[in-house]
C-alpha cells in the first residue's frame, strides 16, 4: 500500500475515533444536564441510531483533514491542523444543517443562545482527537 493510501486510511480511522470522542462529549453534556444549565436544548440518547452516523461523518470529515497532512513537507503540527480544520464541520452544522435540514434557525439559535459555542467546542474536541490519533497511528 502506498504511503498516501495508508495515511488516507489512518485519517479516516482517526476521524472515526474522534467522532466517538465528540459524540461521548455531547452525550455526557446532555446526560449530566450541562447543556440544560447553559440553556442549550441538546440532550441526545446514546444509541446506535444517533451514534453511527456521527462516527461515519467523523471519518468522512477526516478525509478532508488528510489533504492538510498529505505531503511529507506538511506533516507537522497535526493537532493544530485538526483544530483549524474542525471549524469546517462547525460551519457546516451551524449554517447548513441547523437552518436548512432541521429548521432550527441560523446557527441553531432555536436550541439556545449558546448553541454555536457548544457546537464549536464539540467540534474542537473532534479536531484535537483527529490530529492526536492521526499522529499516534502514523508514527514517525
Amino acid at each position: 500500500m502506498a504511503k498516501n493510501s495508508a495515511l488516507f486510511a489512518v485519517c479516516f480511522t482517526a476521524g472515526l475515533l474522534a467522532g466517538l470522542g465528540n459524540s461521548l462529549f455531547v452525550w455526557a453534556c446532555g446526560e449530566w444536564q450541562l447543556t440544560a444549565f447553559i440553556g442549550v436544548k441538546i440532550s441526545p440518547a446514546l444509541n446506535q441510531v444517533w451514534l453511527y452516523p456521527r462516527l461515519i461523518f467523523g471519518g468522512i470529515w477526516a478525509l478532508g483533514y488528510f489533504f492538510t497532512v498529505s505531503t511529507p513537507r506538511y506533516r507537522r503540527h497535526w493537532i493544530r491542523k485538526g483544530i483549524w480544520f474542525s471549524l469546517l464541520p462547525s460551519a457546516y452544522t451551524l449554517f447548513y444543517v441547523f437552518p436548512y435540514v432541521k429548521q432550527l434557525g441560523l446557527a441553531g439559535f432555536e436550541l439556545g443562545m449558546l448553541t454555536p459555542l457548544f457546537v464549536v467546542t464539540a467540534n474542537l474536541i473532534w479536531g484535537v482527537l483527529t490530529g492526536f490519533f492521526t499522529r499516534l497511528f502514523w508514527g514517525r
